[in-house]
């Protein structure tokens, strides 16, 4: 049996010019899930923007950049909207560095292709886990660690994606 790992995904800025909340609108809006770090130019792989991001930022936001990019597809990915709704989604594909204007505007310019619920999850189907991540607050990328959240967020899914072919259609169900 396959058992996703989980993430905290808040996308946002470090840069105190950039609103909060933007970030995560063009995510769910596009359909990706990302980290800041803009880049004089544009990386031609993830080994040359952890590079440049180590240059240009620090050694920490590259290694969170690599972390971000080895979470394995399927793992699911947890949000808040600027409301403080909770938004629940999949990651569905590799790294990429997303050099448009509205990308740099609100600094999510590391990005993957994210599968997103249609609506935010009710406050009290979000596991505990989830809920005390975002509680200490920070905008850092992180797994989180908790032998329930995995199958909690699974069912969370379920829930919300449900449909005829929902459970057929999800390779890593834990159905």
């Amino acid at each position: 049996m396959i058992v996703p790992n989980v993430y905290r995904a808040p996308m946002r800025s470090r840069r105190d010019d950039i609103p909060d909340g933007a970030a995560v609108e063009r995510a769910l809006q596009i359909g990706v899930c990302g980290v800041g770090g803009r880049l004089s130019q544009v990386p031609a792989s993830l080994a040359d923007a952890a590079v440049a991001v180590a240059t240009e930022h620090d050694e920490r936001s590259a290694r969170r950049l690599e972390r971000f990019a080895d979470a394995p597809d399927g793992s699911y990915i947890w949000t808040r909207d600027v409301d403080g709704l909770a938004w629940l989604g999949r990651l569905a594909g590799s790294w990429r560095y997303d050099d448009s204007r509205e990308a740099h505007d609100v600094d999510l310019v590391h990005v993957r292709p994210c599968e997103w619920v249609g609506q935010p999850v009710p406050e009290a189907s979000v596991p505990p886990a989830v809920q005390l991540t975002f509680r200490r607050g920070g905008r850092n990328w992180q797994q989180t660690h908790d032998p329930h959240v995995s199958a909690q967020t699974a069912a969370v899914w379920r829930e919300m994606t449900k449909g005829p072919d929902a459970a057929a259609s999800d390779p890593l169900s834990l159905a």
